[in-house]
């Protein structure tokens, strides 16, 4: 397996002016946030956080306000240090670089997003997403070379001479993502950057971006508290409360198999009839065969990863179960009763 670009390992954050005495007593007798804060007056903001992310996924990191969700993603780049634990980029130890090795790291390989992007008003488009360029003293020509293939690659040419104040917020925010795609980083830190627009631009966005970061390669780590959000862009998601990372799957793996009652409780309004595939729902084809009467001849096939909106599509018009294929082979059956449980999602039969 190839390296990760990001490994979290242990990763715990205690805020306060005792936060080393509370992180000795949480290792040697297993304290929990209450008794931290009780007998230390310490906050626990994450606790023993885990998780390694490959080059080119989308890791989202999800939780309501106050799970840590934020605070975990900031130690990716040391604007938080942790109290215990390890964070390596590209196989560095971040907490063992010095000063200057830190500000190249941040200016180099990782690009930050944040919520209000706080775009310069008196500065073009172009002098805005130059502008980290600019403080790295690289020559005119080259930054507004770079700049504009930035604005390129997020659908804003021809907006180059315009101010903020002239763009909308979602062009705004594309002019955020612009600026922090500008000096190539193998890293996209994400902070809730499309909660505050409106619906419709929202998804337009979040289309947009998870196309741009297949075609990058970028590593992501996107913070939302919105699990549709997580769902739609994500090839994983981790489920924090209160600092504990809860659940870490692909997006069908929580919906279907949700860890504990919280997830369950986030997960039982999302729709599955785009999310749950074929595979996870389906009765291997030797064992309907050797339990179950019924003929396939007539049955009609689908990939092991069509979704159930498929599946209904073929079942509709038959009684028969649909045979699940992977490679053109035959490897499993869906029948009615399993369609129905699949779109119910998180139960069994």
């Amino acid at each position: 397996m190839a390296e990760p670009v990001v490994r979290l390992s242990n990763v715990w954050k205690v805020f306060g002016t005792r936060a080393a005495e509370a992180m000795q007593a949480i290792k040697a007798e297993g304290l929990g946030k209450p008794e931290v804060l009780k007998r230390f007056q310490c906050v626990v903001g994450v606790q023993d956080a885990s998780f390694e992310v490959p080059r080119g996924e989308i890791f989202c990191i999800m939780g309501l306000s106050g799970s840590g969700k934020s605070t975990l993603v900031r130690h990716v780049n040391r604007l938080i240090a942790p109290t215990s634990g390890q964070i390596e980029i590209l196989g560095r130890d971040i907490s063992s670089l010095n000063e200057r090795e830190l500000r190249e790291v941040r200016a180099k390989q990782i690009g930050m997003v944040f919520q209000h992007m706080a775009l310069l008003p008196h500065r073009s488009v172009r002098d805005n997403v130059a502008y980290p360029l600019e403080i790295r003293k690289v020559a005119k020509s080259r930054r507004w070379a770079i700049s504009d293939h930035a604005l390129g690659l997020v659908n804003l040419t021809g907006y180059e001479d315009r101010l903020p104040k002239e763009l909308s917020g979602g062009m705004q925010q594309r002019v955020g993502i612009a600026r922090a795609l500008a000096s190539d980083p193998e890293i996209l830190l994400m902070d809730e950057p499309f909660s505050a627009l409106d619906p419709l631009i929202r998804l337009q966005l979040q289309d947009q971006f998870k196309a741009l970061v297949a075609q990058l390669q970028k590593t992501t780590l996107f913070i939302t508290h919105d699990l549709d959000e997580a769902i739609r862009i994500g090839h994983r998601i981790a489920i924090m409360k209160d600092g504990v990372i809860v659940q870490i799957g692909t997006p069908e793996e929580i919906v279907m198999k949700p860890a504990d009652d919280y997830v369950r409780e986030f997960v039982q309004g999302i729709s599955k009839l785009k999310l749950v595939k074929a595979h996870s729902i389906m009765e291997p084809i030797e064992k309907f065969r050797a339990t179950d009467e019924r003929s396939l001849e007539d049955s009609p096939r689908a990939d092991e990863n069509a979704d159930l909106d498929q599946l209904i599509d073929l079942s509709v018009d038959t009684y028969s179960p649909v045979i699940i294929t992977e490679n053109g082979k035959d490897v499993g059956v869906v029948d009615k009763a399993r369609l129905l449980r699949g779109i119910q999602g998180g139960k069994n039969d």
